[in-house]
């Protein structure tokens, strides 16, 4: 018999009913980052990690369009900060450490699709980002953070308008 899972924390779950929400929860966001943050998406294939990312973006002040980097990988966009978009649903578990994500996020944000993929040494200080589908329009979702600069940025997540 497994255990329910445990309740969101306080403030840690957001409801976007539209796509320009979920983009909107990514800009308010921007504000609150730094060079070396480090944010994990999680979550099924079109539950809005990318539309979160353009909300990043715009946040920033980056002006290029965003898109899905699924097959380069790595797509970077300038505003006051590097905004480096990783996709690691074509990349094996293992074969992670080898693109160089640390050293590259170095003096970037890095906001990485299939988050879970992440090393250790960088998914420990990141801010987790879990995308659930509610349904064809409505999205979950839900933030946690457990050490460093993700903690910093739980808290931003959480100040942004109230908690559902």
């Amino acid at each position: 018999m497994s255990a329910a899972p445990l309740p969101a924390p306080a403030g840690a779950r957001r409801i976007s009913l539209a796509p320009e929400e979920t983009a909107a929860f990514g800009a308010a966001l921007a504000p609150a980052l730094a060079p070396g943050d480090v944010i994990a998406l999680e979550g099924p294939l079109g539950a809005g990690k990318t539309r979160f990312v353009t909300g990043l973006a715009r946040g920033v002040g980056a002006a290029e369009r965003v898109r899905s980097p699924s097959f380069t990988l790595i797509n970077e966009y300038r505003g006051r900060l590097a905004l480096l978009h990783a996709d690691l649903y074509r990349v094996e578990a293992g074969e992670v450490p080898a693109l160089g994500l640390g050293e590259l996020g170095e003096d970037a944000v890095l906001a990485v699709e299939w988050g879970e993929k992440l090393p250790e040494r960088l998914a420990a200080g990141a801010l987790r980002l879990r995308f659930e589908i509610v349904s064809d329009r409505e999205r979950a979702i839900i933030a946690s953070a457990d050490a460093g600069r993700g903690l910093a940025l739980f808290a931003a997540w959480r100040a942004i308008g109230e908690g559902a």
